[in-house]
């Protein structure tokens, strides 16, 4: 092998190291010609709801209107006296019309259909005080049990309305991610870290503590993650 093509390889070996050491180090660009670097900071953070949306929607069916009506009835004065007794305050609750359709008088209706009634009634928590929901919310099998009939995906809906007071701590430890890999790259480099070029704080992103890639609202505690991209120049 002639000594060229023995430069030539070894040359690319060469790159192939730095390019693998800098992805190690969570490198995202470096440039000799204008001596900058780029890198990526990742901070991730578990939080607690603040608020919560609880939907309670039960269901009924007959023959007779006042007899599916006063069903309906019952079931809301049951599960308001179960709210009560759950500890949920009356100005945390929104109780909702009752509807009832006569199945019959549908433009489409089937005249097999088995019943001509069905109704529902809504009663919505609106609430602050997440833990006592969610305590509410898992006992509730008792009004399931006495024939309280209710939609599936009843189930609480927890928020993060203090999002923007999470939000500043966390691109600070992103930038202080960034400037950490920036700086050590920096000193292996044999270069001081200089001034910040440019900087996109990324989005950030909210998913429940399943391991999900979103937030469908079920899940109490939100992980929040955010990647922001940071350009420093070298000296």
């Amino acid at each position: 092998m002639s000594i060229d093509r023995v430069i030539a390889a070894l040359l690319v070996a060469a790159g192939l190291a730095a390019a693998g050491w800098a992805v190690s180090q969570g490198l995202e660009r470096f440039r000799m010609s204008d001596r900058t670097v780029s890198v990526k900071g990742l901070a991730e953070r578990e939080v607690e709801s603040d608020f919560v949306v609880w939907t309670l929607t039960f269901r009924r069916a007959g023959n007779v209107f006042g007899e599916v009506q006063q069903a309906l009835a019952g079931d809301r004065d049951r599960v308001a006296e179960f709210l009560r007794k759950a500890g949920i305050e009356d100005s945390e609750v929104e109780v909702r019309p009752l509807q009832v359709v006569d199945v019959y008088s549908r433009e489409y209706a089937q005249p097999n259909q088995p019943v001509r009634f069905t109704g529902s009634g809504q009663v919505l928590v609106k609430s602050a005080r997440v833990a006592v929901v969610g305590k509410a919310a898992l006992a509730i099998d008792p009004l399931i049990q006495a024939g309280l009939i209710i939609e599936g995906g009843s189930g609480p809906r927890y928020q993060l309305r203090g999002f923007n007071e999470v939000k500043a701590p966390l691109l600070a430890e992103a930038t202080r991610n960034a400037r950490e890999q920036a700086a050590k790259f920096a000193a292996e480099a044999g270069a001081t870290l200089g001034a910040l070029k440019s900087a996109n704080q990324g989005v950030i992103r909210i998913s429940g503590d399943d391991g999900g890639d979103f937030d469908d609202g079920s899940a109490r505690v939100k992980r929040l993650r955010v990647v922001s991209t940071f350009e420093y120049e070298l000296r």
